[in-house]
């Protein structure tokens, strides 16, 4: 028998999974959040509900906001089940399910003038986002585009925003005029100093038409940056039935994660916080000793197993940690090129770091997928892989594993993998990435024109070298017989 999530099924659902032991009739709103997706709603939304089940901060639930179009599935999904997600929590020796409940609505994306009045409610203090490393409007060096079509047309129509820094700009804009104090914006998002790349996109933005308030932004708006983590794959028919058939829930878009979660941010909070240290959440100066760690190892560890896993047709990422030669790999890659270049985080061995990111990976039950690793790689690499490359070459270092993960990268994005199986793209440049990654077969240099992407990297001779010498070598020997080159010392020309 099976019982349909809803907030009258919660004393059923009690039987299986675990449920909010507070009434989220009794919460009010202070967060508004941009992004709800399956991260938020396994990381941020389960802190505030273990904040809440201990009967603290039930003035910070959590309003939900979109922007795209894939937004308003979302909503309507929740919707339909009074806005509670059951979270799966899956460590290699056992799995859990509990009911969240600390979000109270969700503005549909179409809805511009709702979510500007929702950003000048008083209540909301905290405005949150998790909408993805190419939701930025950046730069390969982490600069802010405000060329980029979207941000114009923002800029042309401030009344009228599209985009979520054109609504953060119009909500605090009403708020000034009515004598609100602003809110605290805050990224959730896997980019090094989200909190200074978030305020130049929403100082930048508000200059295109109206310096004189861009300015009184960056005078009064605190934006702390915060560093997150836990790996939660997308949720599809293999999930639900999952949740279904061991538990007992139907649930129209439940969230599977690992056990493991961690939060570290900035304590700068104007207009207040929820005590969110009564969970685990460390407040600390500066953040961007753990955002390098987890960017640089984590991420990129992610990164670099993607492309190799993909052209040998690995659909799973415990699976892809099982491939003997791509667990060297990243071990090696690791080792002796990006955790030495890692600055010191505190209290933190960071060799020990990595074979915990090692377990994590290898955990079979969070399901996750390569196809997932390997999106949006336009956005990834010069976030995640390529700082590395750059930090060596300043340092005056060799590169031949970061040199092989972007020729990786690059012979994905020619379409096939080494057994002759079609790749399918999930990326915002994907049409011009395959036209020169095929070009690139004959002419390496030709996948490196991207400024965008590749930054100062790209002129680097040793760099260039390092990269046309793996891609022939992928091209002429396989994947496999690459890895194996690398693992031997021997792929360098």
């Amino acid at each position: 028998m099976t019982v349909k999530l809803s907030s009258a099924a919660l004393g059923e659902i009690a039987h299986t999974a675990a449920v909010p032991a507070y009434d989220p009739i009794m919460l009010t709103p202070g967060i508004l959040h941009f992004g709800v997706g399956n991260f938020h709603r396994a990381h941020q939304a389960v802190y505030l509900d273990d904040l809440f089940n201990k009967g603290h901060g039930l003035d910070w639930a959590i309003v939900g906001a979109g922007v795209m179009p894939s937004d308003a599935l979302m909503r309507e999904r929740l919707a339909a089940q009074d806005f509670l997600t059951t979270v799966v929590e899956q460590d290699m020796n056992k799995t859990a399910a509990r009911v969240t409940a600390p979000m109270i609505d969700i503005i549909a994306p179409d809805d511009t003038d709702k979510i500007i009045a929702a950003l000048a409610d008083p209540r909301i203090r905290i405005v949150s986002m998790t909408i993805t490393e190419g939701g930025y409007f950046i730069d390969a060096s982490g600069a802010f585009n405000p060329g980029h079509p979207a941000i114009f047309q923002d800029g042309q129509n401030p009344d009228r925003p599209k985009t979520v820094f054109g609504l953060i700009v119009a909500g605090l804009k009403r708020r000034r005029a009515a004598g609100i104090p602003p809110f605290t914006i805050m990224s959730c998002d896997n980019i090094p100093g989200n909190g200074e790349v978030t305020e130049n996109a929403v100082v930048g933005l508000a200059a295109l038409s109206d310096p004189a308030f861009a300015q009184w932004i960056a005078d009064n708006v605190a934006f702390p940056n915060s560093m997150v983590d836990r790996i939660t794959p997308a949720t599809g028919q293999r999930e639900i039935d999952f949740l279904r058939d061991t538990f007992g829930i139907e649930d129209n878009w439940p969230v599977f994660c690992e056990e493991f979660k961690q939060w570290v941010m900035e304590d700068d909070f104007p207009a207040g916080r929820p005590p969110l240290e009564e969970v685990g959440v460390q407040f600390v100066p500066d953040v961007a000793p753990y955002e390098h760690m987890k960017i640089r190892i984590l991420n990129g560890g992610h990164a670099a197993i993607a492309y190799p896993a993909a052209l040998l047709d690995i659909h799973f990422v415990h699976e892809a940690m099982e491939h003997p030669l791509i667990r060297a790999f990243l071990e090696k890659l690791e080792k002796e090129e990006i955790i030495p270049i890692v600055p010191p985080v505190p209290d933190t061995d960071l060799n020990q770091y990595y074979d915990l990111i090692e377990r994590r990976f290898s955990n079979p039950k969070i399901g996750d997928t390569i196809p997932r690793l390997a999106q949006d790689g336009s956005n990834r690499q010069p976030k995640f892989i390529l700082p590395s490359t750059a930090d060596r070459l300043r340092e005056g270092k060799d590169i031949v594993g970061l040199s092989l993960v972007s020729a990786l990268w690059c012979r994905y994005f020619e379409g096939t993998s080494d057994s002759g199986r079609q790749i399918v793209f999930n990326d915002t440049s994907a049409d011009k990435l395959h036209a020169a990654a095929k070009e690139a077969r004959d002419n390496p240099s030709a996948f490196l024109v991207f400024e965008e992407i590749f930054g100062e990297v790209a002129g680097s001779e040793l760099f260039r070298q390092r990269f046309s010498h793996a891609l022939k070598t992928l091209w002429a020997e396989g994947t496999a017989r690459t890895l194996e080159l690398y693992l031997q010392d021997a792929l360098v020309k």
